[in-house]
């Protein structure tokens, strides 16, 4: 029989896995400031543009997938009408 994880049903878990991801994210935020990039345009030298980048195009793929839907969606019993 396979064994379920059970780490994220305690609250205390996950407010330390969320602790780990703030924390990871502040240190990688901070060490823009003192790594010099190398981008191949002005805007890739901005602070944050990556970041940023990222984040805008997650939201963008959610609210295109949202559109996508109304077209591809189908009735529960689609298949079983005859």
């Amino acid at each position: 029989m396979k064994r379920e994880l059970k780490i994220f049903d305690n609250p205390k878990n996950v407010r330390r896995l969320l602790m780990v991801f703030y924390t990871s994210l502040v240190v990688l935020l901070v060490s823009e400031f003192f790594v010099h990039m190398h981008g191949d345009f002005a805007w890739e030298e901005m602070p944050f543009f990556f970041g940023t980048y990222g984040f805008v195009s997650c939201v963008a793929l959610i609210y295109i997938a949202k559109v996508l839907r109304m077209f591809i969606k189908r009735n529960e019993d689609h298949y079983d009408k005859g």
